[in-house]
């Protein structure tokens, strides 16, 4: 095999590797946000009321997740519940804001 053919093939590694990394990099994890989907744009089922992506009913049902940043979960903003309190996201299942 000839060098010319060696250092082709060599250097289209290198960039396949490199291009797979940077990929993978800007891809980031994610994590499941409990009550921050709005109805219809949940990722899937979390509970009674859901039965898979889409399924929610209600504004930031409490058992529907969706996929987030890794790290946005709980300091995303969202507009407050009917009776003023805060409304937060949640790593775990929520009671609140569950369809009748």
């Amino acid at each position: 095999m000839s060098n010319v053919i060696k250092t082709v093939a060599l250097a289209g590694a290198v960039t396949a590797a490199l291009a797979a990394q940077s990929t993978t990099a800007s891809a980031g994890a994610k994590e499941k946000c409990f009550g921050v989907s709005l109805a219809g744009e949940n990722d899937c089922a979390a509970g009674p009321g859901t039965t898979c992506a889409g399924t929610s009913t209600v504004d930031y049902q409490g058992n529907a997740w969706k996929l987030v940043d890794e790290g946005t979960c709980t300091t995303m903003e969202l507009p407050a519940q009917a009776d003023g309190a805060a409304r937060e996201g949640s790593l775990e299942e929520l009671s609140r804001d569950l369809p009748a």
